[in-house]
């Protein structure tokens, strides 16, 4: 691969940045949590700003037709940044984010041709990583007492699962983290099952909640 200081720079302040938002976002496991989501969203959304500003500097560190040859240095912290988006907006409006938003939330492209842009399977992993992330959203609801919203998250991943099903994986690293979206799908039903032997789940109310 070839190397560019330069890039290697931006690319650490990014990864800087997606911790940082992490940290904010995982802040919703807490028991206490779920009450706090809007105002988490509001501050992971602040500091995508600065994720935008990395971004835009990176576009300017290699021609942009090269955009392939240097991709390896960018994917894994792109693949976090969407990762990151789609779960702002799930826990916003439980939703799937599209490829269009993520790309508008970073301030890239969609379309190759226009430059640096968010490519189809970085988006596709970004996802992935947001199911084993509402796997464990799913588990830590039920300790905070909230017990319809593993059945919205179960709804939620059971139609993901259809739609990457629907998809002919020929990218490995994809696959394989696709293999995880089956065992996140298990772990979800397994407590939604808990939750219906013990009378605590309810189907969701149409958008009311306590």
């Amino acid at each position: 691969h070839h190397f560019s200081p330069d890039i290697r720079k931006v690319v650490q302040i990014l990864e800087q940045n997606a911790r940082e938002i992490l940290t904010v976002l995982q802040s919703v496991h807490q028991p206490s949590g779920f009450k706090e989501i809007p105002s988490k969203c509001a501050r992971a959304r602040e500091l995508f700003c600065t994720v935008r500003t990395q971004l835009a500097d990176l576009k300017t560190k290699f021609p942009v037709e090269q955009y392939y040859r240097f991709h390896e240095h960018w994917r894994f912290v792109l693949q976090r940044l969407a990762f990151l988006s789609a779960f702002v907006v799930y826990l916003e409006s439980e939703t799937l984010v599209t490829r269009e938003e993520v790309a508008q939330i970073l301030g890239i492209e969609v379309v190759r041709e226009k430059g640096f842009h968010l490519d189809v399977e970085d988006y596709l992993a970004g996802v992935l990583i947001m199911a084993s992330e509402l796997s464990r959203l799913a588990v830590n609801s039920v300790t905070a007492g909230d017990y319809s919203r593993p059945l919205r998250i179960s709804n939620f991943i059971n139609e993901l699962d259809s739609g990457f099903r629907l998809l002919n994986l020929k990218n490995d690293p994809l696959r394989k983290r696709y293999d995880g979206l089956k065992y996140d799908v298990k772990k979800i039903e397994e407590v939604v099952y808990d939750l219906s032997i013990r009378g605590l789940a309810k189907e969701p109310e149409s958008g009311v909640d306590k």
